[in-house]
């Protein structure tokens, strides 16, 4: 009767794994069957760091075998070079992609106008707004030739993927021309991009089954049903790399830096503030060197550094430390040559830093200065002027209490223990003491 029972329960053991087996399998297949559609979120201004994300999720999305890659655009602009890049990976790319304006109140600004035109699929959600896409040249005005050169490069550069998506090439060089803005219903009415989608879901929904013409001229259909969408989640060095590229991050980091360094050279051996000081600049300049800098900015940054020690140390009455906040507040202001204002430095943390820095700085060098200027004193020099305390009778040598320390120390008369002396020189290690009642009886009277 045991061995039967035994039997039975070994069996039905054997039958539920069975089951387990291929209820796994079945989950398998049909994952494997199910469309994946890899998914980026772009929220931020256009620059490189973007740009590599943007490569990234092209790369994985294209080794992965998936169905599309959709991006999530909510960018005010950026970069010309970065958006070209851009574009130009999704253009070559072998993976449809889809790009996605959305959620509500997002919009494709500037060069996001370009990313949104370049793709396979164009979308946007009701309640969000593309277009405004004007070049603005990074170092300055341009001349009306230049400016012209610009301008015609940026709209056929436009036109070379808008005809090939067989979308309004008149509507999207407005955008570039004239900096028009469409909301999503004016885009869709324009044929500026496919479909509208309040969703992610509806998105998917309505595009499955689509045919789609890419930039070969060939034709495909999306098979989006069901799709698993798997959301790209930026890596560390993207990460630290977007939070440097933010021009107020760097120039804080850049500013307390050079703070921290200048407070090593002044008291060495620390190796902290040093140490600290030194990597913070390193990632400040790394962080500014992915930005459009002006070069007279920074002269004016060098300008304002040099001004402040002069005050210090010359003493200007102020005048040189008012032209070295003034130098430093406008080459702060005007570091990045900013082609949209999200990508400039704010003028309250320009201030902040300006008045901020100038003033430690110039407290910083006066202090040092005066601290050269002022005689060593070490030992037994220190000790002079100090109050001393008779230990044992002075007649009229003895030891004596002197800043918590025992010296030997000889008086001008004999004085009994716990008289309060004056320390007023020494012969080497042996100080000369006075006592205090003898100072007071030569002070003058008036």
């Amino acid at each position: 009767m045991l061995q039967v029972e035994g039997g039975f329960g070994s069996g039905r053991l054997a039958s539920m794994a069975v089951l387990i087996g291929l209820v796994l399998g079945l989950a398998v297949a049909a994952r494997a069957q199910q469309p994946l559609v890899e998914k980026l979120v772009l929220d931020d201004t256009i620059q490189p760091v973007s740009a590599g994300m943007l490569e990234r999720a092209i790369a994985r999305a294209n080794s992965e075998g998936a169905a599309a890659l959709l991006v999530e655009l909510d960018t005010p602009g950026g970069m010309l070079e970065s958006t070209r890049a851009m574009a130009g990976a999704i253009l070559s790319s072998r993976v449809p992609v889809i790009v996605y304006v959305a959620p509500a109140g997002a919009r494709a600004g500037s060069a996001g106008f370009f990313l949104l035109e370049s793709a396979d699929v164009a979308a946007m959600a009701p309640g969000t707004n593309a277009g405004a896409a004007h070049p603005v040249l990074e170092f300055g005005k341009p001349d009306e030739t230049m400016n012209q050169k610009i301008l015609n490069d940026a709209q056929a550069f436009l036109r070379s993927f808008v005809t090939k998506r067989n979308r309004n090439a008149e509507a999207a060089q407005a955008a570039v021309q004239s900096s028009h803005s469409y909301t999503a219903e004016e885009a869709l009415a324009q044929n500026l991009i496919d479909l509208t989608a309040a969703n992610e879901a509806e998105l998917l929904a309505k595009l499955d089954g689509r045919e789609i013409t890419r930039l070969d001229g060939t034709k495909m259909t999306l098979h989006l049903a069901g799709a698993r969408v798997e959301t790209m989640k930026p890596t560390l060095r993207e990460t630290l790399l977007g939070w440097l590229v933010n021009p107020n991050i760097a120039m804080l980091l850049l500013v307390g830096g050079g703070l921290l360094i200048y407070l090593e050279f002044n008291t060495p051996g620390t190796i902290v503030p040093g140490t600290l000081g030194t990597l913070m600049v390193l990632l400040a300049v790394f962080g500014l060197n992915l930005l459009p800098i002006r070069y007279t900015a920074v002269l004016l940054l060098v300008a304002a550094v040099v001004l402040m020690v002069l005050e210090a140390k010359f003493g200007g009455h102020g005048a040189l430390a008012i032209a070295g906040i003034a130098c430093l507040l406008f080459g702060t202001l005007t570091l990045i040559a900013a082609p949209v204002p999200e990508m400039a430095i704010h003028p309250w943390v320009a201030i902040a830093v300006s008045v901020g820095f100038g003033g430690i700085t110039v407290l910083l060098v006066r202090l040092a200065v005066r601290a050269r200027r002022l005689k060593a004193r070490l030992g037994a020099d220190a000790l002079i002027g100090s109050t001393a305390t008779a230990m044992e009778p002075l007649e009229p040598e003895g030891h004596v209490v002197v800043e918590g320390e025992i010296w030997r120390a000889v008086a001008s008369a004999p004085v009994p223990a716990g008289a309060r002396l004056r320390v007023v020189g020494h012969e080497e290690y042996l100080l000369r003491v006075t006592p205090e009642q003898e100072q007071q009886s030569h002070a003058p009277v008036v």
